[in-house]
C-alpha cells in the first residue's frame, strides 16, 4: 500500500483552519476553492467535484476537535483502498502546521493521488494566505 504524507505551514492560527477544515461539506467555500468545485453531504459523506472533473465519494470517518483531526475514506472502483487524516498544529504565535496522510492501493495510483494533494495544498495555502493578508 503507498503511504503518501504532505506536511506543511499556513499562515493562519490553528483554530482558523480547524474550523474549515472540520466543515465536512463546506471544501469548495472554506478550504480549497478551486482545487473543489462543489460539495454535497449524503449522509456521512459528502459528495465531491474537484476542478478536474472528478467526483469522489468521501466517508467521514472521525472528526477529533481536541486533536484538530479528521478522518475521510474514499470508494471508488479505481481504489482498492484509500484511507486518509489531516491534522492541525500550531506553529509559532501566528501559523499552523498541517499533516495530511493518504493511504491507498493500488500502489500504480498513488502519483496521481499525490499531485492531486498537492493541488489541495496549494489551494489551502493560498485561501488562508489571502484571509489573513
Amino acid at each position: 500500500m503507498a503511504s503518501i504524507h504532505k506536511e506543511f505551514i499556513v499562515e493562519a492560527r490553528p483554530d482558523q483552519v480547524w474550523d474549515a477544515l472540520r466543515d465536512f461539506g463546506a471544501l469548495h467555500t472554506r478550504l480549497v476553492p478551486g482545487f473543489v468545485l462543489d460539495t454535497k453531504l449524503d449522509g456521512d459523506a459528502r459528495i465531491v467535484t474537484f476542478a478536474n472533473g472528478t467526483v469522489a465519494r468521501e466517508l467521514l470517518v472521525d472528526c477529533d476537535d481536541a486533536r484538530r483531526r479528521l478522518v475521510y475514506a474514499v470508494a471508488s472502483e479505481r481504489l482498492k483502498q484509500h484511507s486518509a487524516s489531516i491534522q492541525v498544529f500550531a506553529d509559532g504565535d501566528s501559523g499552523c502546521r498541517v499533516t495530511w496522510i493518504a493511504d491507498v492501493l493500488p500502489n500504480d495510483i498513488a502519483p496521481y493521488i499525490s499531485s492531486q494533494m498537492d493541488l489541495g495544498v496549494s489551494a489551502m495555502r493560498n485561501k488562508f494566505e489571502r484571509e489573513t493578508a
